[in-house]
């Protein structure tokens, strides 16, 4: 997989290059700008807009998870290897995120972060160490239809980077190398969330590249969060763990498929992605709805019921797909406050889900996203201690 090269000794950008310069020589092409492309009505925000709102990075809880409400357009992820103290590795790369969400640092060459966020989480050997029974100690099983090399699977770091310009996601990546030696990175992967459908009141979700509203049945009040999310308590209070599948989808496969297919592959309507057991967008589907024949209107093996919580028994998890260009398919995020959330789930998918058919997981892994820092209080220090 393509790296993204380094900008110069100190991140600067040579004196004069435009920004219209850069993305002309090579810099829109390095970025690799997914199927929602570069222009987004986000991206382009005025000061006023959430794209040009400022993120802040200090808090109880790391920005990024429910923070800001509408998830920036695009993301890149990139999942490490450490060597060394996770302690003080974890407080270097806290205060970087600082500096770049403040737009202290130079390596942002003049760019405003706008809603920057920078997430970190740790993986199960770095969690096991320091708390063996902590959330986010126990790593990720494995499950049918993965083709994952040993690169691709777990690891000790993730950093998730998002934000509503693009040019920013490479540029952070660069830095957190350049001022975190002690992270090899494994893999990353760039992704885009489209445009946003209204579901509800407070809550919209993106098309992605099926054509389906993605992300429709998630938590979005502040007790939803606390009872399917947060962790409540113990030293990874205020974290939560994040799950990452990247599934590569044979899409031209499934748009052979005649619409009607492919709803009932899904379980609701492409158009308006309302439920096949009727009813709003936003209205919760009917697992029971029956048609006059006595068929299941939203068939067994449909995705939107093999990944509802309710016969899983399991709470809502936040789940955000990012459609990806190189590979073809999608970047899933999970964030939950119990593993099992996601595996249960992921159980019941795999049993009968017509739209796994179409999709190979090449690369898998669970991390607790940390509780929050800010100056006085390192990133990590409740699970690793301060220096």
């Amino acid at each position: 997989m393509k790296q993204d090269h380094h900008l110069g000794e100190h991140g600067e950008r040579p004196r004069g290059l435009s920004r219209r310069a850069l993305l002309g020589s090579g810099g829109a092409a390095a970025l690799g700008l997914a199927l929602a492309g570069a222009a987004s009505p986000r991206g382009s925000a005025t000061a006023s807009e959430p794209g040009r709102t400022r993120v802040d990075a200090a808090g109880a809880r790391q920005a990024g998870v429910a923070r800001p409400r509408i998830a920036q357009p695009h993301l890149a992820l990139a999942v490490y290897d450490l060597s060394g103290d996770p302690a003080s590795v974890l407080a270097d790369l806290g205060a970087l995120i600082l500096d770049l969400v403040e737009g202290r640092d130079p390596a942002l060459v003049g760019l405003e972060p706008g809603d920057l966020t920078v997430t970190v989480g740790v993986g199960p050997r770095l969690v096991a160490a320091a708390h063996p029974g902590a959330p986010g100690a126990e790593p990720l099983p494995s499950f049918p239809r993965e083709d994952i090399d040993e690169q691709h699977r777990g690891g000790d770091v993730v950093v998730q980077v998002c934000a509503s310009d693009p040019l920013l996601l490479p540029l952070v990546l660069v830095r957190v190398a350049e001022k975190t030696t002690a992270l090899q990175e494994r893999w990353r992967q760039r992704g885009t969330r489209g445009p946003d459908e209204r579901v509800r009141r407070g809550h919209s979700a993106p098309r992605n590249l099926l054509g389906f509203v993605d992300g429709i049945a998630v938590p979005t009040t502040k007790e939803e969060f606390a009872a399917s999310v947060w962790i409540p308590d113990g030293p990874a209070a205020g974290g939560t763990i994040l799950v990452v599948r990247r599934m590569e989808v044979d899409v031209a496969a499934f748009r052979s498929l005649s619409v009607g297919e492919q709803e009932a592959a899904i379980g609701r309507r492409r158009a308006s992605g309302a439920p096949l057991s009727g009813g709003r967008i936003g209205d919760d589907v009917d697992l029971q709805a029956k048609s006059a024949d006595g068929r299941y209107r939203i068939p067994a093996d449909a995705h939107a019921r093999r990944a509802h919580p309710r016969p899983a028994g399991v709470p809502l998890m936040l789940r955000r797909s990012y459609s990806m260009e190189e590979p073809l398919g999608l970047l899933f995020i999970s964030m939950q406050a119990e593993l099992s959330t996601f595996t249960r789930t992921l159980e019941r998918m795999s049993e009968a889900d017509a739209l796994l058919a179409f999709a190979r997981t090449t690369a898998s892994g669970s991390f607790l996203v940390l509780p929050g820092f800010d100056r006085d209080r390192p990133l990590g220090s409740s699970l690793f201690g301060g220096r």
